[in-house]
């Protein structure tokens, strides 16, 4: 097929930056030097990040994702996704004779710290975030006693607390900024002596991601979004789009989702992705897009991204020797599964 030209009137507007944030790189990374440097099976406690393709692509190399800890063999290796597991989650582990690897993002740890410092000094905490997410369920762990949900200004009304005066609020790294603000601000009528946290826990990527959208939100008649229904960041750069005035906005996994009918009276499509999601996926949609007529693609960016974070220090040491002398602890009940046959 020979290159493609763009019809006019036809463009497409590509946000920048989209896709991979550097704790999702960090652990999708993890996954895969873990398989490499200790072969597989590598076991994931729930999907490494929130997204289809990703998953699959590691179940393939050798990974086996796991919802419950106790479903891991004794004598295994088993990581923690990048959404952060509670206490308990390592109380399992260490119960089950399992080595771990921790690929918790770094900034999900902040959170993490702030929830027991705050609970050690005896503060209500108030977790701004969705009922069921990873990253909240994690986060509660840490401080139970101490934290309550607050599942959107709507939930603010049956908020109660101790003592009005020692009132902290906290957030789900993925949410929306102008979600979450609205939340804190619904807390702050409630509770005029409400603490922020010493730092803004919405992620930079969520922050940035949703930046860009909101610039081509305006122009876009349609926007697509690459990303799985069960990525929190992905989801709300849906909304963001609608908000910030594209006609539609749809999310796909793959460019094989999207509909023809919703190219009918579009010029502008703007494109862009979660925090999840390998570019390789929006290049196929680029390509479909190119294909009926919209080659033209115009870069909207808003911010530039050079955070990186190291790589978990467990990938350091001999996981597989740890977890076969914790299954040796009680006289080799577990066998470590090889993964060469």
């Amino acid at each position: 097929m020979g290159p493609m030209t763009a019809s006019p009137g036809r463009r497409v507007l590509l946000a920048a930056p989209r896709g991979y944030c550097a704790g999702v790189d960090r652990a999708v990374i993890a996954v895969e030097k873990a398989l490499e440097q200790y072969g597989a099976p590598i076991y994931v406690r729930h999907e490494i990040v929130h997204n289809k393709y990703v998953v699959q692509t590691l179940e393939r190399k050798g990974a086996i994702f796991v919802e419950r800890t106790e479903e891991v063999p004794e004598g295994n290796i088993v990581m923690f996704s990048a959404h952060g597991v509670a206490p308990v989650v390592h109380e399992e582990a260490a119960r089950g004779r399992l080595a771990t690897i921790d690929a918790t993002c770094p900034l999900v740890t902040k959170v993490h710290k702030e929830a027991v410092r705050f609970a050690n000094e005896d503060f209500d905490i108030l977790l701004i975030g969705h009922e069921g997410h990873e990253e909240v369920i994690g986060t509660s762990g840490e401080a139970p006693d101490h934290i309550q949900l607050v599942d959107g200004p709507a939930d603010v009304a049956k908020v109660e607390v101790r003592d009005p005066s020692r009132v902290v609020w906290l957030s789900q790294t993925t949410l929306s900024v102008d979600e979450t603000m609205e939340t804190v601000d619904a807390l702050k009528e409630k509770f005029p002596q409400l603490i922020s946290p010493p730092s803004d826990d919405i992620c930079y990527a969520t922050q940035n991601r949703q930046l860009a959208v909101k610039q081509m939100g305006a122009e876009a008649d349609l926007v697509i979004v690459v990303g799985s229904r069960n990525s929190s960041n992905s989801v709300r750069l849906v909304e963001v789009a609608k908000l910030a005035g594209a006609r539609a906005a749809h999310l796909v996994d793959f460019a094989g989702e999207i509909e023809e009918a919703w190219l009918e009276g579009v010029s502008t499509v703007g494109v862009t992705s979660g925090a999840s999601v390998p570019e390789v996926l929006v290049e196929e949609v680029l390509a479909w897009l190119s294909e009926r007529g919209y080659a033209d693609v115009e870069l909207v960016k808003a911010a530039e991204e050079s955070i990186t974070f190291s790589l978990p220090k467990e990938l350091r040491r001999d996981l597989r020797e740890e977890a076969a002398a914790l299954a040796a602890e009680r006289g080799g009940s577990g066998a470590v599964t090889d993964s060469g046959e």
